[in-house]
């Protein structure tokens, strides 16, 4: 498990996480979530001590990472793809991990098989693509088979049929019962892989809870409903003060729409008392995406639009450039 408790990160007068409390547990695959600059990354170098906390603490199983004698057989962590010396082969960096955690060398050749690198072993990691970069990374990661794992944006570079691998790969870590923490920018991929979620902003906690419990809470749910009586079963629900609104769906079939915190089996009890014959009954959820945007659009810190604007009035003469950055006089060096 890992937890933190006031975990505060502080470069000059720029608060980069504030006061973060959370807990990762085993058994579940967690995203991690935050606008950029939200602090995620931060948080993350923290839990591997390559940042040190202005306040608070951070603990893996009780321990922090500095004391673990054989880190690599506690936790595994891909934070930056790139980062292997590019002369090297991937199975001369992997070796080299491995003896300095006194892990066997069979290891080696076992975690290159299971990323699916094994016939590029011996290759320059420098000519290797992003996609390989970041399958080095992870068979770094689980090199040690530890019980704790880290993953900073995995799935960039990778190609449909890898992104499908990983995320069944981390859910497979994660039923057996390891704590898998994730960090991406992909959305709809991590709706698909974690259970629950870590959302932060301007490094503080927004919400912790399950995916399914954060889209629901953000953006509600709707009912679908189909009926050859549609117009008599608005009208009873108007009656129950219940906000409804008539539709098309995907096939232009007419629908009617109810929104609230209801079931389906609510709206069949309430079109069962009244006798009307019911042909569909959907309980449509927003999208994480959706969910997302909501409860994180006062921590964004760029909003494009509000860029686009400002280099539009800066090139209109109508505000001071200095006041704009990424912005600058034209012909100025």
């Amino acid at each position: 498990m890992i937890e933190a408790q006031g975990l505060t990160k502080r470069y000059g007068a720029t608060v980069a996480v504030d006061n973060l409390s959370f807990q990762v547990k085993p058994g579940k695959v967690t995203g991690f979530l935050g606008p950029n600059g939200a602090g995620k990354s931060t948080t993350m170098r923290m839990m591997l001590g390559l940042d040190n906390p202005t306040s608070g603490d951070v603990r893996i199983d009780g321990k922090h990472y500095r004391d673990l004698r054989q880190p690599l057989t506690k936790i595994g962590a891909l934070l930056d793809a790139k980062w292997v010396h590019p002369n090297r082969s991937a199975r001369a960096h992997l070796a080299w991990m491995a003896a300095s955690n006194k892990l066997p060398s069979s290891r080696v050749d076992a975690v290159l098989e299971m990323v699916g690198l094994s016939t590029v072993a011996n290759k320059r990691a420098g000519a290797y693509s992003l996609g390989m970069s970041q399958r080095l990374g992870i068979a770094g990661a689980l090199l040690g088979d530890p019980e704790v794992l880290l993953f900073d944006e995995p799935v960039n570079g990778l190609d449909p049929e890898g992104i499908v691998w990983i995320r069944t790969f981390m859910q497979k870590l994660a039923e057996e019962g390891r704590t898998v923490l994730v960090s991406s920018h992909l959305l709809s991929e991590m709706a698909l892989t974690a259970e629950e979620l870590i959302v932060i902003g301007r490094g503080r906690l927004i919400a912790q809870s399950s995916t399914t419990e954060f889209v629901d809470r953000a953006s509600g749910t709707t009912i679908k409903v189909r009926s050859p009586q549609l117009d008599q079963l608005q009208g009873v629900l108007h009656e129950q003060q219940l906000v409804t609104r008539l539709g098309q769906d995907e096939t232009q079939n007419k629908v009617l729409f109810v929104d609230g915190n209801l079931t389906t089996d609510q709206i069949g009890e309430v079109a069962a008392a009244q006798g009307i014959v019911l042909h569909e009954l959907t309980l449509q959820r927003g999208s994480l995406e959706q969910a997302f945007m909501q409860m994180t659009g006062d921590s964004v810190q760029y909003h494009a639009h509000d860029e686009i604007a400002a280099v539009t009035d800066v090139n209109a003469g109508a505000i001071d450039p200095g006041a704009v950055p990424g912005t600058e006089p034209k012909g100025s060096n």
